[in-house]
């Protein structure tokens, strides 16, 4: 361990005397390990983002009713164009089939014209939904109230603006029980949503405003899809519940054994397996591009090693002649070579880290540290330090200590 010790202690002096020289022979390292610090912290920092997301919209406890399933290419698409509608009567099968089906909510969204007096929004996201939303956990109220499933069932004309929504069109102003137009009809706000922010795409989660299923059929025409959010009786049930509606759902569109379903249905899960799908192709070239700037390092690395042998033959010829051993000079100089390529790693890990920062409070993604990631990038540069280190310490200790004495 004294010896190891030892090694470090030369290699730093070493480092310190030539800064320039042994920045440049870190400086693959340097490139490589930021890569990993910066795009890891920033792909676990979506993550994160993105399931909290999925788990909110979608919920770790319920599943969706869609009219298209996972669409992975061109050809999948073109077959699910011509499914048909999700309607109230699916809502209504799936009720009727399944006893581990506590509760199915409706809901529907596009895009429409939302004014109070002279102020105009054009594109807010308008959502229609059935009574059974108030079991859900999508939506809450940060000032007033949410729709009750008896306004819901009436088609009142009340609506639940987003935060956004509602500071855009009242600033100020105290926006309950005040009457809003929706394309062109009235409706009277009975609560504000809590504040959701913005998405990693910068664009705005609180433009938004929700209104009863009828009502918001009224205005854009019953004939828009809908889709079906269902809570089953239990979390540990719903794999069953998602069975039974899948057969309860067969039996409505009356379709054959061996007919495809014509309808699609997502957990969570499912959502976070295609975005986990996505990104472990970044990984994949991450992989490529720091597997490059590592060897492209190590080779720098042992380029130097072997300069540093040669300028030291003196030093490492009268060692031998004192008595060290050949395993006594390669440990000498595969303990400069790893703490030469670790120094790069600590200087990456921490220049990863400023990246990742400074890009997280320059846009909307966000960055988060992972140990693991810190443990990596210094791990591998240390492992290039030991392999690339291997020759330059082998021919050191081949050394004649005769002829090296002679070198001075």
């Amino acid at each position: 361990m004294g010896r190891i010790l030892e090694g470090v202690a030369i290699a730093l002096s070493a480092i310190w005397g030539s800064k320039l020289r042994s920045f440049m022979s870190v400086l693959g390292n340097i490139v490589a390990v930021t890569s990993i610090i910066a795009v890891v912290s920033l792909i676990q920092g979506m993550n994160a983002t993105v399931t909290d997301a999925i788990v909110s919209r979608v919920g770790a406890d319920t599943f969706r009713v869609g009219r298209y399933g996972i669409m992975r290419s061109e050809e999948d698409r073109e077959k699910m164009r011509s499914n048909p509608r999700i309607t109230l009567r699916d809502a209504e099968a799936i009720r009727r089939y399944s006893p581990l089906v506590q509760s199915v909510m409706a809901q529907s969204s596009t895009t429409g014209e939302v004014t109070y007096k002279e102020h105009v929004l054009e594109s807010v996201t308008v959502t229609g939904v059935s009574a059974e939303y108030i079991n859900f956990s999508s939506y809450t109220a940060e000032q007033g109230r949410l729709i009750s499933p008896s306004e819901v069932e009436r088609n009142r004309n009340v609506v639940l603006l987003g935060w956004g929504t509602a500071d855009r069109l009242f600033g100020p102003r105290h926006p309950l029980d005040q009457v809003v137009k929706i394309s062109g009809v009235h409706f009277r706000v009975i609560g504000v949503s809590e504040k959701q922010g913005t998405s990693l795409m910068g664009q705005s989660q609180d433009e938004f405003a929700v209104i009863p299923l009828g009502a918001f059929q009224k205005l854009f025409g019953a004939r828009s899809s809908l889709s079906l959010s269902v809570k089953p009786v239990d979390p540990s049930v719903v794999q069953k519940a998602i069975d039974d509606a899948t057969v309860a759902l067969r039996i409505e569109r009356r379709l054959k054994p061996r007919q495809k379903d014509n309808f699609g249905i997502f957990t969570s899960d499912s959502i976070l397996a295609i975005y986990e799908k996505a990104t472990a192709g970044i990984f994949a070239v991450l992989i490529g591009v720091v597997a490059l700037s590592l060897v492209v390092g190590g080779i720098v690395i042992m380029n130097i090693m072997l300069m540093v042998v040669t300028e030291r033959t003196f030093e490492i010829g009268l060692r031998k002649a004192l008595g060290a051993k050949r395993r006594d000079i390669m440990l000498q100089v595969l303990a400069e070579s790893v703490t030469l390529s670790v120094a790069g790693g600590v200087v990456g890990t921490t220049l990863g880290f400023l990246v990742a920062w400074t890009i997280s409070k320059l846009s909307p993604l966000p960055a988060a540290v992972q140990v693991w990631s810190v443990m990596l990038g210094i791990g591998i540069t240390a492992f290039v330090g030991l392999v690339f280190g291997v020759y330059p310490a082998m021919r050191a200790a081949r050394l004649d200590p005769i002829e090296a004495l002679r070198k001075e």
